[in-house]
């Protein structure tokens, strides 16, 4: 973080848009330094992965639901099975990046243009936060996919971002919960990929308005005390966290933005912490004001209820160390206690990414 500035200075160096490069994650040196990690386990793993999904045909859904639902309800069974093509999709991306092989950028292709060209933004964020997946295959392909392909996804994200944030003008449906988590990671990672100054600027906007009303001056946030859920805790920020890495990988410092109590999303870490550690305990869903919390208990779904387990924070701890050095050393002893480990672009971002260069944080006016 720079020093030596005026909060006057920083506020105009923050709010005068520059050109921005068009990815949102993997940018160019990140890509290209995947090569370097393909023999190692996750780089192997990965690219088995990638092998194993090379015969899958797209499936793209004109929309996606799942928000609400309960097996069996709706199109939930037919949602979640045409979304298994996101992550696969990242797979094709991230294996193509490190060998090189063609067969993994035409399958990257095929189906990021079916699903650009099917799918229709439903501005649910719940439904389209997996969409992220789909961005980052985007990042890592953009360059290398036919120009038809290029204007499918532009055209797409674009979609994406100008209706959330056009939505978020408002006062769109459960503004103050984790959806509007949702809404600005999906607006961030979608803006920053389009390289639309513009765009990021009001994301930003809206990222430090959330955080004004949603991040609490304990360091909790609102879901806390409406799910009585770490669960939820976790939905909040793990989105908010995702949007500030997306600023962090080109320079803009996010994360550590304080609304006026002096409180952030770092502060929610902060906050988890104790839980993580095993100093305090938590009962979940006890007290939750919300009925469909009851119903998910009720058809079986057991993970919604009973002590929060610290190994549930593996990926929120990943993404705050890749924000925060000062997390890592909480992270590494959950590590030593538990068999799950954080999703794999996870991993392999954080063996390649370059040392972050970040521009001061804005201070809250």
């Amino acid at each position: 973080m720079r020093t030596g500035l005026t909060t006057l200075a920083v506020a105009l160096l923050l709010a005068t848009p520059a050109p921005a490069q068009d990815y949102a994650i993997f940018g160019p040196e990140v890509g290209s330094a995947l090569a370097s990690v393909r023999a190692t386990d996750d780089g192997q793993a990965v690219i088995a992965a990638a092998d194993a999904a090379l015969t899958r045909t797209p499936g793209p859904l004109p929309v996606v639901h799942t928000e609400g639902t309960l097996p069996g309800q709706g199109i939930r069974d037919e949602s979640l099975a045409a979304r298994r093509d996101l992550p696969a999709m990242l797979d094709f991306a991230l294996a193509w990046r490190m060998t090189g092989e063609r067969k993994y950028l035409e399958a990257t292709d095929r189906f990021l243009k079916a699903w650009a060209e099917v799918y229709i933004v439903s501005l649910n964020p719940i439904d389209e936060t997996n969409f992220d997946a789909l961005i980052l295959a985007y990042d890592l392909t953009e360059a290398d996919l036919p120009t038809e392909t290029r204007a499918a996804m532009d055209g797409f994200l674009r979609n994406l971002a100008g209706g959330y944030l056009d939505e978020m003008d408002g006062a769109p449906k459960h503004f103050y919960t984790n959806w509007q988590s949702h809404r600005i990671k999906i607006a961030a990672m979608a803006s920053f990929q389009l390289g639309d100054p513009r765009l990021i600027e009001r994301t930003f906007e809206d990222y430090q308005k959330h955080v004004a009303s949603n991040v609490l001056a304990e360091g909790t946030v609102f879901d806390f005390y409406e799910r009585d859920a770490i669960h939820y805790v976790l939905y909040n920020v793990d989105p908010m966290m995702m949007a500030g890495l997306t600023a962090r990988a080109h320079g803009l410092d996010w994360f550590d933005w304080k609304n006026a109590s002096g409180t952030g999303v770092s502060s929610v870490i902060d906050w988890l912490i104790p839980y993580v550690e095993g100093e305090k305990t938590h009962q979940e869903f006890v007290h939750s004001r919300i009925a469909f919390d009851a119903q998910r208990l009720a058809a079986g779904q057991t993970e919604y209820a009973g002590p929060w387990r610290p190994e549930r924070a593996v990926n929120t701890l990943n993404l705050a160390s890749l924000l925060d050095d000062r997390y890592a050393p909480p992270l590494e002893a959950l590590l030593t206690t538990t068999e799950r480990r954080p999703a794999m672009w996870i991993r392999l971002y954080r063996a390649v990414r370059p040392a972050p260069q970040t521009r001061p944080v804005a201070t809250a006016h």
